[in-house]
């Protein structure tokens, strides 16, 4: 699991490289962690350009839907457009675990309300609300 903490104004997709990046996944026999995960799902607002180039380059198979405006200005530019992206819908119905999740996270009152006002102090308040989560039965 990888957290970014950013100020509250600021969107989720274009976060998207830079968790990423910090994810690192410990092999069961030792060795150097995996970096890279088998799949990533996320909704229309992560279907840039950006993200998109990223994914493509780092080999991770995602499921992304594409939003109509890009559809649409694809199929306007004919064969220049590129190839539509691929979407899995039995991937993209198992995206609601991670809402389920970060509400459930939103029922510590610390992690909803925000108390903290510095953001080292609210990542720990976030990453203790998460083991708790994580360690419950």
């Amino acid at each position: 699991m990888a957290l970014l903490v950013t100020p509250g104004r600021w969107g989720d997709a274009p976060q998207l490289i830079e968790v990423l990046d910090r994810i690192r996944v410990p092999r069961p026999l030792g060795g150097r962690p995996r970096t890279r995960p088998g799949h990533v799902s996320g909704d229309k607002a992560y279907s840039s350009r950006r993200n998109r180039r990223y994914l493509r380059r780092r080999r991770i198979r995602h499921t992304i839907p594409e939003p109509k405006d890009q559809r649409a200005n694809r199929r306007r530019r004919g064969s220049a457009g590129g190839r539509p992206a691929g979407f899995d819908r039995d991937h993209h119905r198992r995206r609601n675990e991670v809402e389920r999740t970060i509400n459930r996270l939103k029922n510590s009152r610390a992690v909803a309300t925000r108390y903290d006002k510095r953001a080292h102090v609210f990542h720990d308040t976030v990453t203790a609300a998460a083991i708790r989560l994580w360690l419950r039965p």
